[in-house]
C-alpha cells in the first residue's frame, strides 16, 4: 500500500496533469481547426460584444427562460457547478500541498464549509443520476458514459469526505481519493466534461449569430 500511495501522490499526479494541459491543448486547437475547415463561418459570425453578453447570462441564476421553467435543476446545477470547483482549489489541505511543493498559496475555505460544499456535490449526483433514471425524455438520451461521468465526478469527493474524517478503512480511501481525482482530471479533455473548456466558445458563437445576425436573444 506504501508503494501504491507513493505513486498516486507523485508519478501520477504528474502524469495526470501533462495529459489535463496536453489534452485540453489538442482539444481546444483541433476544435478551432475542425471549425475552420469545417465551417468558417464560424470565425466570420463571432461579436465579442454578443458573445459575452450571452455568456453573461448563462452564467447567471435564472438568466436564460429555459432556467426560469426548470428551478429545481437550475438551483442543483448552480450549486454543484460552484461547489465542484471551489472545493478542490479552496481546500485548506490541497493548498497546503501546493504551498509545501511550489512555495505559493492563496486563500481557502474552512473545513466544515468544505464539508458541506462536498455533500452539495454529492447529492446533486444523487439528484442527477435520478432524474436520469425517471424523466422519460431524459432517459431516452441517457448511455452507460453519462453514469460513469457520474460516477468520475463523485468518486473524488466521497473519498475525500471518507478519508478526512477517517472512517473505517481511510489509509485506502485516501488513495483512491487520489486516484479518483487523477482520473477526473485525465479525463476532463477525452470526455463530456470537456464542456468545460468548450462553453466560452460555443456559447459565444451561439450569442454571435442570434445577437448579430438574427438580432435576437439566445436566452
Amino acid at each position: 500500500m506504501h508503494g501504491l500511495y507513493n505513486f498516486v501522490s507523485g508519478p501520477m499526479v504528474w502524469i495526470s496533469f501533462i495529459l489535463f494541459i496536453g489534452g485540453s491543448l489538442y482539444r481546444l486547437i483541433s476544435m478551432a481547426s475542425l471549425a475552420k475547415e469545417k465551417d468558417p463561418v464560424v470565425y466570420i459570425y463571432m461579436n465579442p460584444y454578443y458573445a459575452f453578453r450571452s455568456i453573461f447570462h448563462w452564467i447567471i441564476p435564472f438568466g436564460s427562460e429555459n432556467m426560469k421553467k426548470n428551478p429545481a435543476m437550475t438551483v442543483v446545477t448552480f450549486a454543484f457547478h460552484i461547489c465542484m470547483l471551489c472545493v478542490p482549489i479552496f481546500l485548506f489541505a490541497h493548498i497546503t500541498l501546493w504551498k509545501e511543493s511550489w512555495n505559493i498559496s492563496w486563500g481557502y475555505i474552512s473545513d466544515g464549509t468544505a464539508d458541506f460544499m462536498t455533500l452539495i456535490v454529492v447529492g446533486s449526483c444523487v439528484f442527477f443520476l435520478v432524474r436520469r433514471l425517471v424523466r422519460p425524455e431524459v432517459r431516452y438520451l441517457t448511455s452507460y458514459s453519462d453514469f460513469i461521468i457520474l460516477a468520475i465526478v463523485a468518486a473524488p469527493f466521497i473519498t475525500g469526505f471518507w478519508a478526512y474524517h477517517q472512517w473505517i478503512g481511510y489509509r485506502m480511501m485516501l488513495i483512491l481519493h487520489m486516484l479518483s481525482g487523477e482520473i477526473m482530471l485525465i479525463a476532463i479533455p477525452f470526455s463530456r466534461l470537456s464542456h468545460m473548456l468548450f462553453f466560452p466558445f460555443t456559447r459565444g458563437y451561439m450569442g454571435s449569430e442570434f445577437g448579430a445576425v438574427r438580432n435576437v436573444k439566445d436566452w
